[in-house]
């Protein structure tokens, strides 16, 4: 099972900075080594726990991606 390593600011969507860590396993959906044509794929999907969390700031504000979906005009019914 694959893991991430997240380090810079944590915002209050929760987004942060991501980096993969691969672990070589070819049944593992998120590896590399997965093959792209895997039939009837039951592979592992989902990453391990962090494998290490470096936050170098707090704040409640959203990040650039999510303001739009959360704050902003995706909210708005049309």
């Amino acid at each position: 099972m694959c893991n991430l390593e997240t380090e810079g600011t944590k915002y209050g969507c929760g987004t942060r900075k991501l980096k993969k860590i691969d672990c070589a396993n070819q049944y593992c959906f998120n590896s590399m080594y997965h093959p792209r044509n895997c039939p009837d794929c039951h592979c592992d999907r989902y990453f391990g726990p962090d494998a290490r969390e470096t936050i170098t700031l707090h704040t409640p504000e959203y990040c650039t991606s999510c303001q739009y979906w959360f704050q902003g005009g995706a909210q708005h019914r049309r």
